[in-house]
């Protein structure tokens, strides 16, 4: 309840204070929800430019680098094979194939690297030690996550070797004496970088970086609108211990080497359930839908395959207007026998409103896959 009543501050609250944002609690801490430009326009300044957001409430967390394979247990990723450098996505499974948190796993010179939600942290945590020695979680690092096109010419004025980094590279580079750990990734679609920053000099990194004419602060209302034009799913919302990875539209995050006929195949939890919704489909997909008109179908919106159906074939499980997109714009979880092209319908307020289904992401994204 601590968390809920008095949520903890960010290292760099001060800072967001002196930039004018607005707080809201989220997950136990208070996180700054929007700044001047306001969450539509800060979700357009990301997608032009570059956008710079406070992330240091998700989980930190260093693993001894002999760990991989009680890692991999865990979860339906290659570890093992994890190359130094590289960052890897993937999840925490239950026994029944649902989704204990997503998560990043990247190898680092010193063991792996990994960041956890910050709704989960402490179970995520808890989960690790309960499998594997030295788990040590991360204090004293901020984490800034800088999106957008300009974000490379933003972050590589003051660590030039960024402009080399691939995607899902994970660095480590030295800024003033700092040293930063630096990922190419993060969640909104586009091009841009996770940077793990010690807190003594965060500040100074952040104003560095919003110096730049092309950076500015980003909150949490923009931060989601951009992942779900991404049509990146969110923990608690698309995936949950309700619903599997491949329910939830991620199996290709599900490395070959841990599939059916995989040299490593299963032996992470919930392999059955999940590999067997791989082999046989699942009963349940995700679905991106673009409803009728201006008005956003929210989260809990009942999905009917006709105006008359008694029975509700799926939800909205994340819902809202894209500022790019210029539309609304939902995630569903549907039955997995709906025709693709099918018209449906979700109820709002009692009455049937017209969705069409689409392909993901509503829009483009803008991954850097090479280097210059």
């Amino acid at each position: 309840m601590d968390g809920v009543c008095n949520p903890k501050a960010l290292p760099l609250a001060a800072l967001h204070e002196a930039l004018g944002a607005k707080f809201v609690p989220f997950a136990g801490w208070s996180m700054p929800v929007q700044y001047s430009l306001g969450v539509m326009g800060e979700h357009k300044w990301t997608r032009e430019n570059a956008g710079l957001f406070d992330v240091s409430h998700m989980g930190q967390v260093m693993l001894p680098a002999d760990t991989a394979a009680a890692l991999e247990a865990l979860v339906p990723v290659d570890v093992i094979g994890l190359a130094e450098g590289r960052q890897r996505y993937g999840f925490f499974t239950t026994d029944t194939g649902g989704v204990l948190d997503d998560l990043m796993i990247a190898r680092v010179p010193d063991g792996l690297f990994l960041v956890v939600n910050a709704a989960c942290r402490d179970a995520d945590i808890a989960h690790l030690r309960a499998h594997i020695d030295g788990v040590e979680e991360i204090t004293g690092r901020a984490l800034l996550a800088l999106q957008g096109p300009k974000a490379e010419s933003a972050l590589s004025s003051l660590v030039p070797a960024v402009s080399d980094m691939r995607f899902m590279d994970s660095q480590r580079h030295i800024w003033n004496g700092a040293e930063l750990w630096i990922s190419r990734s993060g969640y909104t679609g586009e091009d841009g970088f996770e940077v793990s920053v010690p807190e003594d000099v965060a500040e100074d990194f952040a104003r560095a970086l919003l110096a730049d004419d092309h950076v500015e602060p980003i909150g949490l209302g923009a931060r989601d609108s951009l992942r779900l034009e991404a049509g990146l799913p969110l923990y608690g919302q698309e995936m949950s211990e309700d619903i599997s990875p491949i329910e939830a539209g991620q199996a290709w995050a599900i490395t070959k080497v841990r599939r059916a006929g995989g040299d490593r195949a299963g032996s992470f939890p919930g392999a059955d359930t999940i590999l067997g919704q791989i082999a046989h489909g699942p009963a349940r997909r995700r679905a991106g839908l673009l409803p009728e008109g201006r008005a956003p179908m929210r989260t809990g919106v009942e999905i009917f395959d006709s105006t008359d159906a008694t029975t509700p074939i799926g939800i909205v499980t994340s819902g809202g207007f894209g500022p790019t997109l210029g539309a609304p714009m939902a995630l569903a979880l549907i039955d997995a026998n709906t025709a693709p092209d099918a018209p449906l319908w979700g109820e709002v307020r009692g009455k049937r409103l017209p969705v069409s289904q689409t392909t993901l992401p509503f829009t483009p994204n803008g991954y850097k896959r090479s280097p210059k």
